[in-house]
């Protein structure tokens, strides 16, 4: 996103909602006051006590608030950078409740004063408060509107974090508020401020004056708290409920999730690591894709998941090799311009790759034209070398049937496999390593392959792969063979794969 992208309309929205927000104190206020009015019937004290709070609380509350956004403004407009904009952002809650709780305190001290200075009680109606009542009201109110203020301004600094998050892509990450302050902060208000108030009354006056004292701390403590309970749980509660349906898309699979951080707490932080760590997920996703390109996805899988294990240090199992190539491959690459010949021959292992994986088997590497699979390592796969020869008749014609690249290569592919004990581990050096397999199994496969050119066939097995078969398949016993690099013959059968149901 580029700093202009945020309309002047959108900025003028944010700075008006904050503005109107946190002279709802104002508001608050008044209706308080009115209580307190229509209840002692001291009308002649409206001017006074009404004009007082629209001063500071409308008017004075309005110019400070309008200074603490400029910098936010500035941002939004493109003018400043986030990391300079931050602090200010985050502390945009407490700054604002300070400033509110101060400016009523001289309020609430200049009504209480009014009282004994301003009036003559038996002409306004308006009762004198104690000692104990005056201090208690210059703690008690400050206290409320610093915790109804600072829940309003917070449950707007979630939508201007989520504005922010949608049009700009940044989330707050310094972090000055704490949730279990918040937490007995918000209790202390609901619960301690209009029981202390009770106490006070209970403890100051008596007969009609405790009943009246009593009837206004419970009606303007039932509106206060009505009010702030909305905003509390708005603010404790909304990022917690954001964050676990995230959380919940995430365990269904859904990556893609990265919400926006909406709160100055721990909440907030912790919602920054989620999205690390869903960011971490996706980064692990691609890699794994990625991996799955060069490597067998079955194999890059196990390798990701039993990483740490040492599992594939290096292990021994019986297993079932399968070589695969070209036949006259060198000859065609003579003609074809390297643009035709790789795709010709990504085409003709996509054909080749998909029986193998079908039947159970993990590709371990391409070699050239050609490709070397295994059948149960690293994953097992029941009945492997039935799979095996099972997956090359398969290959085989699926090949046949077909022509692959632009100019419409015949393809015709030569296949060797062998069963028995292979070695398989990550081999390499601490920075790049590679799954492989060792072993006679897997020698003995590679040249089962390249026997074919002299037999004139297609498949060719060895007798281990002929004997764990059984009768599943027809195969044609062509004789014993010496192999280079063994010091006995090695017995070979061949399958024709177009006489194989």
């Amino acid at each position: 996103m580029t700093p202009n992208d945020i309309a002047g309309d959108d900025i003028a929205g944010l700075r008006r909602r904050y503005l109107l927000m946190t002279v709802s104190t104002l508001a608050v206020d008044v209706a308080f006051t009115l209580v307190f009015i229509v209840m002692t019937g001291a009308w002649s004290f409206v001017p006074r006590s009404l004009g007082a709070s629209v001063v500071l609380l409308g008017l004075v509350n309005w110019y400070l608030a309008s200074r603490r956004f400029a910098p936010i403004e500035r941002y939004l407009r493109g003018e400043a950078s986030f990391e300079d904009t931050q602090r200010r952002i985050t502390q945009l809650p407490l700054l604002t409740a300070r400033h509110v709780a101060i400016l009523d305190l001289v309020l609430t001290v200049f009504r209480l004063t009014a009282t004994y200075i301003f009036t003559d009680p038996s002409l306004t109606n308006v009762p004198q408060p104690t000692i104990a009542q005056v201090i208690t009201l210059c703690l008690v109110l400050p206290v409320f509107f610093f915790t109804y203020t600072y829940f309003v301004i917070s449950d707007y600094l979630a939508g201007l974090c989520a504005f922010i998050f949608h049009h700009r892509g940044r989330n707050l990450a310094l972090f000055f508020g704490s949730y279990t302050v918040k937490l007995i902060v918000a209790l202390m208000v609901i619960s301690i401020a209009p029981l202390a108030a009770t106490v006070v009354a209970l403890f100051s006056y008596e007969g009609d004056r405790l009943k009246f004292e009593i009837a206004n701390v419970v009606v303007v403590a039932t509106m206060g708290l009505g009010i702030s309970a909305y905003f509390v749980a708005r603010t404790l509660l909304g990022p917690i409920r954001n964050l676990s349906q995230a959380m919940g898309k995430v365990a269904e699979g859904d990556l893609s999730q990265r919400i926006p951080v909406t709160s100055n707490d721990e909440v907030g932080e912790l919602t920054g690591q989620f999205n690390n760590m869903v960011e971490g997920l996706r980064e692990r996703e691609r890699f794994r894709e990625t991996f799955g390109r060069y490597v067998d996805e079955n194999v890059a899988a196990t390798i990701l998941q039993r990483e740490g294990e040492g599992v594939l240090a290096g292990e021994t199992r019986e297993a079932t090799i399968l070589f695969t190539d070209i036949a006259g491959f060198t000859t065609i690459t003579e003609y074809l311009a390297p643009h035709e010949l790789v795709a010709a021959l990504n085409e003709y292992l996509e054909t080749v790759l998909e029986p193998i994986r079908a039947h159970g088997g993990v590709v371990n590497t391409f070699i050239g034209d050609g490709l070397f699979a295994s059948f149960n390592m690293p994953l097992a796969c029941e009945d492997h070398a039935y799979a095996a020869v099972r997956a090359a008749i398969d290959i085989q014609r699926a090949v046949g049937s077909r022509t692959f690249g632009d100019m419409g290569l015949a393809l015709p592919t030569r296949i060797g496999i062998s069963t028995g004990h292979v070695i398989g581990g990550s081999i390499g050096a601490s920075r790049r390593l590679t799954f492989t397999l060792l072993g006679d199994t897997v020698n003995l496969a590679a040249r089962l392959e390249q026997l074919n050119k002299d037999y004139r066939t297609r498949i060719l097995v060895s007798k281990t792969t002929r004997e764990a078969c059984g009768d599943q398949f027809v195969f044609t016993d062509l004789g014993s063979v010496a192999v280079r690099g063994r010091s006995d013959a090695a017995f070979v059968f061949s399958v024709d794969h177009l006489g194989q149901g």
